[in-house]
């Protein structure tokens, strides 16, 4: 097998493709074949050493993917030889094989495309678990969503529609913008040629969203919560942008609003019956057409830093898939 090895965590040009002995899986491991890993910003940040896991050096980095099993270790019932998969476990997957534990592994059902898998889990479970369970999200509600172009944005795009709420979609270019449009979106704000807080105004007559969506933090932050409505939820997902912003506390008390930390990866470690529910719920709502991972594009495995480049430039619509 072949893999892009981190040694040393000072950033992608450290990776090196390595060829290394293909692994036996251990008990409640399987051998996958990898088809396809997506690039998520975590996977920049832990080659960085800025990510809060600090895996064991050396590591394969490559947090989600989809392949085929082709060994199982003891104690692995649910699943077997040749079937296809998709797993995040937050290394592995920028490689040709990878040991997954099979508790992890979320069996595909037929017609789930590798490429579509590998998208999947990531960014529609972090959004499903924000704004279903932590947001409690109801029909007819106005969901504003900041990055909306990205992965985890076009995932609360589609999930937030799927629900019956209305979407304003705020991203940095109008191409991103027009691509919002086309997953649903009811309204756009460009924030790099319009005031965020007055087309809010507008677009809410002076309401305010219900419910704001941040996996961008940064500067945006502030004048998003500043709009927020009366009893709006304001979900913290992430910091795409770099600087984690610093809200002034007065702002949730005069509005009456909720300040939501989002963590979907100690949510599923903490409460996996619902979290098996709500992946069951996501990969029917898949079936339905209701939900469909974007994909930038495709890139073969060994262009893995290049993909690195590209998402570093912020030009990524979706999510960018590397396939072997």
């Amino acid at each position: 097998m072949h893999a892009w090895l981190c040694e040393n965590p000072t950033g992608v040009d450290a990776l090196t493709w390595t060829e290394m002995p293909t692994p036996v899986p251990a008990a409640g491991q399987v051998l996958l074949k990898i088809e396809a890993a997506s690039l998520n910003f975590p996977d920049l940040l832990i080659v960085q050493n800025k990510y809060q896991m600090k895996p064991e050096l050396p590591f394969v980095p490559g947090s989600e993917y989809a392949g085929v099993v082709e060994a199982v270790g003891e104690g692995v019932t649910h699943l077997k030889i040749g079937q296809a998969v998709a797993c995040l476990s937050g290394t592995g997957g920028f490689g040709t094989h990878t040991l997954a534990p099979a508790k992890l592994c979320m069996p595909l059902p037929e017609g789930f495309p590798a490429v579509d898998a590998a998208a999947f889990i990531m960014t529609y479970a972090t959004s499903h678990h924000a704004l279903v369970d932590r947001a409690a999200l109801k029909a007819g509600e106005t969901v504003l969503v900041l990055g909306a172009a990205g992965g985890v944005g076009t995932a609360a795009i589609q999930i937030a529609k799927a629900m019956g709420a209305r979407v304003i979609a705020a991203a940095s270019t109008d191409e991103k913008c027009a691509l919002c449009k086309s997953l649903g979106a009811d309204a756009t704000i460009n924030y790099s040629t319009e005031n965020l807080r007055e087309a809010l105004k507008t677009l809410t007559e002076g309401r305010g969203p219900d419910v704001i969506y941040d996996p961008v933090g940064g500067e945006f932050a502030e004048p998003a919560f500043r709009s927020i409505a009366w009893r709006g939820r304001y979900l913290v997902v992430g910091f795409a942008g770099g600087p984690i912003p610093a809200l002034p506390l007065n702002l949730p008390l005069l509005k009456g609003a909720s300040l939501v930390g989002v963590f979907w990866g100690d949510f599923a470690r903490r409460e996996p019956q619902a979290n098996a529910a709500m992946m069951a719920e996501l990969a029917h709502w898949y079936g339905q057409g209701k939900i469909k991972p974007v994909i930038d594009r495709t890139m073969p495995m060994a262009d893995l830093k290049a993909a690195y480049a590209h998402m570093g430039s912020r030009g990524v619509m979706g999510k960018l898939v590397m396939v072997n």
